[in-house]
């Protein structure tokens, strides 16, 4: 089993895309078709310019991010077991790249495994402010 340490981090993930295409396809998976996302003629007149990513979107990436650069224990299954807090600090504009950092927060014992907490923070190529900053629980059963 690799070993998850407090204030040990993990990352960054390779950049994603958060394309017209990926944010469609998001909409219509979800049924949110608010404007601000899917029509590209309203949202240029809107308040960011463009189209941008939902939220919702943003944080569905951080699975994959995690997959690439946070250790597996071998042997076990590891699985999301949830979210304590998230929010969005800033929009993600459609054709805009992101990626993921994990900072592990604590790690603790169940019956069958441990639990680690992670801040998980995504940042988009150029912005000043990261995208979305979620506490994460990852369960980890051996």
């Amino acid at each position: 089993m690799t070993e998850l340490t407090p204030g040990t981090e993990f990352g960054p993930s390779s950049w994603v895309e958060v394309s017209q295409e990926r944010i469609d396809a998001f909409a219509d998976a979800t049924g949110d078709h608010q404007w601000i996302h899917v029509d590209r003629e309203r949202a240029a007149a809107g308040p960011f310019g463009t189209t941008i990513g939902h939220g919702y979107l943003t944080l569905s990436l951080l699975p994959a991010m995690s997959y690439e650069v946070v250790p597996r224990q071998e042997g076990g299954m590891g699985i999301n077991y949830g979210l304590n807090r998230v929010r969005f600090p800033a929009p993600v504009p459609s054709g805009s790249r992101v990626r993921g950092t994990f900072r592990v927060d604590s790690v603790d014992e169940f019956d069958g495994g441990f639990q680690a907490t992670m801040t998980a923070t995504i940042e988009r190529e150029g912005g000043e402010k990261p995208v979305c900053v979620a506490e994460v629980v990852f369960r980890y059963y051996r």
